[in-house]
């Protein structure tokens, strides 16, 4: 491993190409990728299959200045992100098939990269969460502390409703993030262990997603802990979340919209149960079948074949 890779990693882009591209998989006729950016280009032999699974369209093909803000200054990052977009349009074209992770993530595969994509939702580990009863009466956001997912909206709209809000995670904007949060009634908890997630999850009165998200665990894992999620109503969040039912949506982005949300909210109204059940129907057996049908199907018949099957489907 390079010496910071895992603080640096964007800096580092550049190499990704060529060393993915360097993995040897001659010697397979079946390789299944999951992949953000990078695993979608690996070469593989005349006549193999590639199925790839992809959680969204590399980011810095579609949300530059999300991605370089992780990056480095946007005037100098430029001129190295541009040679990495040109080789993510060609490395789209190598899989056989696509499956993605949400419709969301479909809907840009198609615009992008002009292809078509299964959709198979990412699984959500349940065991993991057990049902909790909300008794802490804190609302909580379990999130890398990135720009893009926008915390600070959930830091101001719960200081505009005066209640309480516990953040579990870290990342780069942390510090930003404290300060943005200095007087508010908001405890930051860095990064938990299991048993300890589990807990404060089960404690919560609600989790939130301030941000959009390709697809989103959070709600789902939220579900699996018998809490309703509150959401940004765009992204895979209307894939997962149900209104009235395991969830609700705020329909904008700002935090006054959220706050509105907060202020009429009931967690009673929501029946643990059923959002145990409701996570339970993206469970890890539920996926491993799905995928291995996909794969079959598209091992069974050419790509031509399986892109016209999706066309279809489409339409």
């Amino acid at each position: 491993m390079l010496p910071f890779s895992q603080r640096y990693f964007r800096l580092l882009a550049p190499l990704y190409p060529a060393a993915f591209e360097a993995f040897d998989l001659s010697a397979y006729d079946l390789v299944v990728s999951s992949t953000t950016a990078w695993a979608k280009g690996v070469r593989v032999r005349p006549g193999a299959t590639h199925v790839c699974y992809i959680n969204t369209v590399s980011r810095f093909a579609f949300a530059y200045d999300s991605y370089v803000g992780g990056f480095g200054a946007a005037a100098l990052a430029r001129p190295a992100i541009a040679p990495l977009v040109a080789w993510d349009r060609r490395a789209a074209a190598r899989p056989t098939a696509f499956v993605a992770n949400s419709r969301n993530v479909a809907a840009r595969i198609r615009r992008y990269y002009g292809r078509e994509a299964y959709v198979l939702h990412c699984p959500v580990d349940v065991e993991r969460f057990e049902v909790g009863d909300g008794s802490g009466g804190y609302y909580l956001v379990v999130s890398r502390l990135l720009p893009y997912k926008r915390v600070e909206v959930a830091i101001e709209a719960c200081a505009r409703a005066r209640v309480p809000l516990r953040i579990v995670g870290s990342g780069p904007a942390e510090g930003a993030l404290r300060a943005a949060a200095a007087g508010t009634r908001t405890e930051f908890l860095g990064a938990l262990s299991d048993a300890e997630l589990r807990e404060v999850m089960g404690r919560a009165r609600a989790v939130i997603l301030p941000g959009e998200e390709d697809y989103g665990l959070v709600p789902l894992e939220a579900n699996a802990a018998g809490r309703p999620a509150l959401a940004y109503g765009r992204g895979g969040a209307l894939e997962t979340i149900e209104p009235g039912v395991t969830g609700e949506h705020f329909g904008d982005p700002a935090a006054a919209s959220l706050a509105a949300l907060l202020a009429r909210f009931d967690p009673a109204g929501y029946d643990p149960a059923v959002l145990r059940e409701h996570a339970e129907r993206f469970g890890p057996e539920r996926f491993k079948s799905a995928l291995r049908a996909i794969v079959e199907e598209v091992r069974g018949g050419s790509a031509a074949r399986a892109t016209e099957e999706l066309l279809s489907a489409s339409t």
